[in-house]
């Protein structure tokens, strides 16, 4: 029975019904030795108990998309099956231009929101160059099946979830897909192709979105076979003008720093209550060595980057969580690479779906304008002048991250 499926969710209430009136049928009906009957009321408590705190916890996890399954719950899933050392570039050498291309089978995707909004599919993908055997899921804007496109290709933008967190999260926490149907449909988002990766790879620990021989290929699996699979089966942008990543918490760490090191890979990151540094997640395997955790800090890799990367960055977040980490960046930005930079007040919400889901809309708008495709279906709402300008700009640090370190998502 699947974790996040209808029938545990109905199952896991229905017991959580039976406990409840177990007690008040049964209490004072007990009969047999004293012994016996503490006996079975304590059990009767346990089981009424038990079934509470699995009925709250089976809410919260369809409502955030924590864990997608039960190998995630109990941390043995692991979607590695190399890690070999890449090289600096993560593709070990590899020509991704000859390699052939592999058409994919995909099927509706089962879950929360999976099936609004025309439907999300879903394929399991064999990373050629990462390693890395782990779903993907796909969502194709409106205009894709009409007649007047047929021959356009599309842009994409990568969706990736905080940890813990569910490749499903944007669609069925998110709503993405819902949010900005209407708004491409109306023009005032471009047709963008959502595609949204698995990133929890290994169990119990956070990839950081970089690649460690030995251990996981979490950056080529993003940027390297993710890209080349929906290239292969779609008609998607190859060119790096028509790709954007973007994330929530340790997703938006992700987006930042796969588009501050692959330039020639995206044009533009979203990133919504970000860190720069990786130890901004406790259980980041990024954070664990200085120059794995040094080099997958977009931080210092924009401000040591020999040439300033033709890149735009959005970036949100409260005081203390995402803001000034987004400051920082601007803070060491040069022409080309352009930062926007949210603040949000602490009125708006805490480091959770609530804060997230409304900046969708308009993280999306801007995207649009960033990356061109402000004529696309029509003519767009250009997002407000940054805000990072009229902020105390001493509160930047390479390693400003969210309130709280501990805290994850």
């Amino acid at each position: 029975m699947s974790l996040t499926g209808t029938a545990f969710l109905y199952t896991t209430l229905v017991l959580s019904v039976v406990a409840l009136i177990l007690p008040l049928a049964l209490w004072s009906r007990m009969r047999g030795p004293k012994a016996l009957r503490v006996a079975a009321r304590v059990l009767m408590l346990l089981f009424a108990q038990g079934t509470a705190v699995t009925l709250v916890f089976v809410l919260v996890n369809n409502s955030n998309n924590l864990y997608d399954n039960w190998a995630d719950l109990f941390g043995t899933g692991n979607h590695v099956q190399q890690a070999a050392d890449l090289g600096r570039d993560g593709t070990g050498g590899i020509a991704l231009a000859r390699l052939p291309r592999v058409k994919q089978t995909f099927q509706a995707a089962d879950g929360p929101g999976m099936h609004a909004a025309g439907g999300v599919r879903v394929t399991q993908l064999r990373g050629r160059v990462s390693g890395v055997n782990a779903e993907v899921y796909v969502w194709l804007p409106p205009q894709y099946g009409q007649p007047a496109y047929r021959n356009r290709k599309f842009p994409v933008v990568e969706l990736l979830p905080g940890y813990p967190g569910s490749a499903k999260a944007w669609f069925g926490s998110m709503k993405a897909h819902e949010q900005l149907l209407p708004l491409m449909e109306s023009g005032q988002v471009a047709p963008f192709i959502l595609v949204a990766p698995r990133t929890n790879l290994l169990a119990g620990v956070d990839t950081g979105c970089a690649n460690i021989p030995g251990t996981v290929n979490a950056d080529s699996w993003l940027s390297l076979d993710v890209p080349r699979m929906v290239m292969d089966n779609f008609r998607a942008e190859t060119e790096p003008s028509g790709w954007a990543v973007a994330g929530y918490s340790a997703g938006a760490h992700c987006a930042v720093k796969l588009a501050v090191a692959h330039p020639d890979r995206y044009r533009a990151a979203v990133s919504l209550s970000g860190y720069n540094d990786p130890i901004g997640e406790r259980n980041s395997l990024a954070s664990q060595n200085p120059t794995v955790r040094a080099e997958n800090n977009p931080y210092l890799l924009l401000k040591q980057a020999p040439v300033p990367p033709r890149i735009a960055l959005y970036l949100s977040g409260e005081s203390g969580d995402g803001y000034q980490a987004g400051v920082a960046l601007e803070a060491v930005a040069k022409a080309p690479t352009t930062v926007h930079v949210v603040y949000l007040p602490r009125s708006a919400g805490g480091h959770t779906m609530a804060l997230w889901r409304p900046q969708v809309p308009e993280a999306f708008r801007w995207l649009t304008v960033q990356m061109g495709r402000h004529r696309v279906g029509g003519g767009t709402t250009p997002p407000p002048p940054s805000t990072a300008g009229s902020t105390h700009a001493a509160l930047a640090s390479e390693n400003a991250s969210r309130a709280g370190v501990g805290r994850r998502r």
